[in-house]
């Protein structure tokens, strides 16, 4: 068995509805996955599968997701040694200790071309700055990111591929579930 992480690009449904996670959970089992479990109520969940192709468990949960739920929610899959490398990659470690809800990661289905730094730089304000790294895209923010100009160009259109992002407590919090 292999431990994965998946990660739900939104777990809003539609205005009155959100993901519950007791039914996320039920999903995965009812594929088969064993150990389920999720970090609060934001869409992350890590399993243990004998399945090993990871585009495979992508279908998979994005289709019963669907069937349940009656939407589509991009979901991305990686494997616990691509998660513990993720950890381990973050370019910003003091800032990520000093006040963790100001980095992010935006976790790539597909790795992030090295270009869009460029593209980034004119959303930049306030000493931001960005990282691609392994193909993911760190961001340390000065301030809220929710009110970020760079925060508004990190849209799957704009990225060129599906990601989504995560604060580095929750990356930090799913390291702990894999054993990073």
């Amino acid at each position: 068995m292999t431990t994965y992480v998946a990660l739900l690009y939104s777990i809003i449904i539609d205005q009155t509805r959100r993901v519950v996670m007791s039914d996320l959970r039920r999903l995965a089992e009812d594929l088969g996955h064993e150990n389920v479990r999720t970090l609060v109520s934001s869409g992350n969940l890590v399993f243990e599968s004998s399945e090993t192709s990871i585009p495979k468990l992508e279908a998979d949960l994005e289709k019963s997701f669907a069937a349940f739920h009656g939407k589509h929610v991009d979901i991305i899959v990686k494997s616990a040694e691509a998660w513990r490398t993720l950890v381990a990659s973050n370019p910003f470690p003091g800032e990520s200790q000093a006040d963790p809800d100001q980095v992010t990661v935006r976790i790539m289905r597909d790795p992030a071309d090295t270009k869009l730094l460029d593209f980034f730089k004119p959303y930049q304000t306030h000493g931001e700055r960005v990282a691609i790294v392994d193909g993911h895209v760190w961001v340390h923010f000065q301030g809220r990111p929710s009110l970020s100009k760079l925060a508004g160009q990190l849209t799957p259109k704009r990225m060129g591929g599906v990601g989504t992002a995560r604060n580095w407590n929750t990356v930090r919090r799913l390291g702990e579930m894999v054993g990073a």
